[in-house]
């Protein structure tokens, strides 16, 4: 059960962030809540940062395709996604409360790595009682 958990979750991860990485990338600011609005500079910058995030979706879905799945590389991935919530948290310390809409995404990262984390070696030990 742990394990078709763990796949499904990884899928969804990996879908999730490709189509949002790369909505960043064609939408520019208008993809983000508020900033339609904002300069050349940020724009960019969402740009650049939506390519990484669609490699990021990528390496989920790459990593998902093994068998069976690594739990190093869902831990590192998770920690990953975790980071990222670490520096939505700065930025509310640092600046203020942003969009709503960027607090419910700073839940979700704040919730979901602790899953992966319980999740990763799922497959694994099944890998290892049938070697």
């Amino acid at each position: 059960m742990a394990a078709r958990f763990l796949r499904g979750l990884a899928w969804a991860m990996g879908i999730a962030c490709l189509a949002i990485g790369l909505g960043h990338v064609l939408l520019g600011n208008a993809s983000i809540p508020g900033e339609g609005s904002a300069d050349a500079t940020i724009d960019s910058l969402g740009r650049f940062f939506g390519a990484i995030f669609a490699g990021y979706g990528l390496a989920w879905l790459w990593v998902v395709r093994q068998s069976p799945i690594p739990a190093t590389a869902v831990r590192w991935l998770a920690g990953v996604f975790l980071l990222g919530a670490a520096g939505r948290l700065l930025s509310l310390a640092a600046c203020g409360w942003p969009d709503g809409f960027q607090v419910v995404l700073t839940v979700i990262e704040l919730i979901v790595p602790p899953v992966f984390f319980l999740l990763a070696d799922a497959e694994e030990p099944r890998a290892a009682a049938r070697a």
